[in-house]
């Protein structure tokens, strides 16, 4: 398949070569691509729980009761207040919240799956174990 696209991509034209219906190719930085797949794994553990990884709460999150605990974990869940000013590589991978007039931060961090180095491909979830952790932005 590569070739043909080499020849395509030479001569400027494509088409489905399933269908033989006409197409436009669709260019995407191989970085964009990357941040996607890190955007929607990380979004995924963050939102659902899924795939590899671990919550850890800091001691002074966890000092501030159920309660406060409780209500952090669904504004850390449903947290979707993202912008270029806190999210500049589009991965979603930290957010500020306010839980009782306390701010608190959350980070998500790649590291291998043996948590001794960082991943060496946070877009591929076998390779990657996340860590979210939320903290008091005074903790930091």
């Amino acid at each position: 398949m590569s070739g043909l696209w080499e020849l395509e991509h030479v001569f400027d034209a494509a088409h489905c070569h399933q269908c033989q219906g006409t197409t436009k190719l669709d260019w995407v930085p191989s970085q964009a691509l990357q941040n996607r797949r890190v955007r929607a794994l990380n979004d995924r553990f963050r939102t659902k729980g899924l795939g590899n990884g671990t919550v850890t709460l800091t001691q002074g999150v966890q000092e501030a009761g159920q309660a406060f605990i409780l209500a952090t974990i669904y504004a850390v869940r449903t947290f979707s207040d993202f912008s270029e000013d806190n999210d500049p590589w589009g991965e979603h991978d930290f957010g500020a919240v306010e839980i009782d007039g306390q701010k608190v931060f959350w980070k998500l961090d790649y590291y291998d799956p043996s948590l001794e180095q960082g991943s060496e491909n946070p877009a591929n979830d076998a390779l990657t174990h996340r860590v979210l952790t939320i903290m008091l932005a005074s903790e930091y």
